[in-house]
């Protein structure tokens, strides 16, 4: 595999905080109160998921993470 993970992130009203989830790495949800914190938690978090459910990379692994715009 080698074209990267898509990583989406979004606003939870009712919990204020982000959350991060992927299609692309089973079993990452994570929670954090800024985007900043947000970045880094996902990273330290798919360096382990990666390991334990891959899929599997030859190198270093491209992340984009994905604000979807929710108008209301």
């Amino acid at each position: 595999m080698g074209k990267g993970l898509t990583v989406t992130a979004v606003w939870d009203d009712e919990a204020q905080v982000w959350v991060a989830s992927s299609e692309d790495v089973y079993g990452l949800n994570i929670e954090a109160d800024t985007l900043e914190q947000l970045s880094v938690k996902v990273a330290g978090a798919l360096s382990d998921l990666l390991e334990l459910n891959g899929p599997k990379f030859d190198g270093p692994v491209p992340v984009t993470i994905r604000l979807p715009r929710v108008t209301r």
